[in-house]
């Protein structure tokens, strides 16, 4: 499937999910480079409904994990069943065995629940006992969290929020979009048919045209001043230096160069442009930057930070 064709799904998600045109973007994004992707908004923002829009115009199977505080890991990657017939255990495959998984509310279960996602996340296999399974070519996580309630979740720990491609970020719409939610609710709250399907065969030849889509080097040098900006003694960015406790891993190098990529042969070219960088950048980083205790004191937060690096690194 052309890019196109990717468009023509941008634009059917664009008219089931209103006033979320960021939030879309980001899914398909993640989908061509073979990431993962962390939803964070307040409740009856449509992130539920986006990731199953999503898996309405994929070909594969969807599972939806709904987090809570007794889920145990079994839950996600299945386990072996006794059989008294014959004596014998058969391992039964939990939901993590699918091709679009969305972890709903990931933040309310705890540690060794979130940890049974990372070999999943990391590796594309899942090991229960003494054998591993591998997991679908097409594998993508996507996971719900509610900024606003404290009581009764467990923050997820850094080294499981680098395995996210992105951190989408999802606000409240404008009166105008909100009177066109409830318009389009009052027809009925099923979402309409999809025009077309993506393969799992159109989408690797899409990943591969994407990995095909020109970065000049000059480009490719920015790109890594902006994520060494935020490490210490770099010395690109003195005024983040005491602000930032913790940087970005190369890792989030590899994410920003591939998802620059995606979002360039999703506008229809097959090079790269500052703005592709420069707009995913806070979905990249924002979940990989730890604030120090001056940037907490002064009210500066990740998304704060992010703007003054984007403001200080030279654009090419």
């Amino acid at each position: 499937m052309a890019a196109a064709g990717f468009r023509a799904l941008r634009d059917y998600l664009g008219s089931q999910i209103l006033g979320q045109g960021p939030l879309i973007e980001g899914l398909l994004i993640a989908l061509l480079c073979e990431g993962h992707v962390l939803i964070e908004g307040a409740p009856g923002l449509a992130k539920t409904r986006a990731v199953k829009a999503l898996a309405g115009v994929v070909e594969g199977r969807f599972s939806r994990i709904q987090f809570t505080p007794d889920l145990l890991p079994a839950d996600l990657t299945g386990s072996e069943v006794f059989h008294p017939q014959d004596a014998s255990f058969v391992f039964q495959p939990g939901p993590l065995f699918n091709h679009l998984v969305l972890a709903d509310e990931i933040n309310r279960a705890p540690a060794k629940v979130q940890s049974a996602l990372l070999e999943a996340m990391a590796e594309h296999q899942i090991t229960v006992g003494k054998k591993s399974w591998r997991l679908p070519a097409l594998f993508m996580v996507a996971a719900t969290q509610n900024p606003i309630e404290q009581e009764g979740t467990y923050p997820l720990p850094e080294a499981q929020l680098d395995r996210f491609l992105l951190k989408l970020m999802v606000d409240y719409p404008s009166p105008a979009m909100e009177l066109a939610i409830l318009q389009l609710n009052a027809r009925g709250d099923t979402l309409t048919p999809p025009p077309l399907t993506l393969s799992q065969a159109d989408l690797q030849a899409a990943r591969t045209e994407v990995l095909a889509v020109q970065m000049q080097a000059r480009l490719e040098h920015y790109l890594v001043q902006l994520v060494c900006a935020t490490r210490l003694g770099s010395g690109l960015c003195p005024e983040l230096e005491p602000l930032i406790a913790v940087g970005a891993s190369p890792r989030a190098s590899i994410g920003l160069a591939r998802a620059a990529r995606a979002r360039a042969w999703l506008a229809g070219r097959d090079f790269v442009l500052p703005e592709d960088i420069q707009q995913l950048a806070p979905a990249v980083l924002r979940h990989r930057l730890i604030p120090s205790y001056q940037a907490l004191a002064d009210n500066l937060d990740n998304e704060a930070l992010i703007s003054l690096l984007l403001d200080v690194i030279p654009c090419p």
